[in-house]
């Protein structure tokens, strides 16, 4: 994707299972929005292929366009709906669209008790908070039962309950409905939960593409072991934990104390990933899972 002169993305390349969370990770301006717009088919790009449940986005139908599920970063419209009205209004739109084996839209009752908003079903969607407004958002996106989901910071605004609400949820429908989930967030943890394969974007490029723990193993192989001998603090780095832990108490027994093992975490790997980016080190993109059925 390219503005004006400026490169944007440069060497997007992935490829997504049918049934998947995956999530998009990069610092700000790294063109995650951009690449979820093309995706969508709000924005065209300058050059590449793109296929989306089998279709280019620059060419998808409204059959196509009702197998998708949008959560935009925010949106401030229909302020003087009513909230079981509105997405009984939306949830029209895609009954044209619906088969014998995948039936749309949602309930609308079911879909408000999903996203917790059953007390407001009433309520105008001017007057409810930001995170009741945010959660709305969510269900305007799962109104159709969609076949694959974008969220785009999907947990702005939320308090930790609804987090873990909404967690719930997106795991709920990937189990039982098969949905396929893109999202892009800047809440480690909530990625590190929910998704299946991390896709960390910086420079315009994918640099890492893994599970959370395969992207751990080849950034940190090594182990961190903390602990104190007789109240003296020590710290190693060794390459098998277990190993150096059983031999350090076949060697000072109950001398040992405060023992931990920290190992690399999520976010470790992504502040080493666009480190060696923005340094010009390059990482290996790993690719177990290339070659995907979409």
């Amino acid at each position: 994707m390219r503005y004006g002169t400026k490169d944007v993305l440069t060497g997007m390349d992935f490829t997504v299972r049918r049934g998947e969370v995956v999530a998009l990770l990069g610092p700000n301006g790294a063109g995650k929005s951009t690449t979820i717009e093309i995706l969508e088919g709000f924005r065209k790009r300058s050059a590449g292929r793109v296929e989306v449940l089998g279709v280019d986005p620059d060419h998808g139908d409204e059959a196509w366009r009702a197998r998708l599920g949008i959560v935009l970063q925010s949106w401030r419209d229909h302020g003087r709906w009513r909230v079981r009205q509105l997405l009984a209004h939306f949830g029209r739109y895609y009954r044209p669209y619906g088969t014998p084996d995948r039936p749309r839209p949602f309930d609308v009752d079911d879909l408000i008790a999903m996203v917790g908003l059953t007390e407001q079903g009433e309520s105008r969607v001017g007057a409810l908070s930001g995170g009741q407004r945010r959660r709305l958002d969510v269900a305007i996106g799962l109104v159709g039962r969609p076949d694959l989901l974008f969220l785009d910071e999907p947990t702005t605004g939320f308090d930790p309950e609804a987090r873990q609400d909404f967690h719930n949820v997106v795991q709920q429908l990937t189990a039982a409905d098969d949905m396929t989930v893109l999202l892009t967030t800047h809440d480690l943890h909530e990625a590190e939960k929910l998704a299946d394969r991390i896709l960390i974007l910086a420079g315009g490029i994918v640099v890492a593409d893994g599970s959370p723990a395969q992207l751990a193993t080849r950034v940190a192989s090594k182990a961190e072991v903390r602990y104190s001998i007789d109240g003296r603090p020590e710290v190693r780095s060794v390459d098998d934990a277990t190993t150096y832990v059983r031999g350090l108490f076949e060697r000072h027994g109950q001398a040992v104390g405060d023992l931990e093992i920290r190992r690399a975490n999520l976010e470790d790997v992504y502040l080493t990933m666009v480190r060696n980016a923005v340094t010009g080190q390059g990482t290996e993109v790993p690719r177990e899972l290339s070659g995907a059925k979409s």
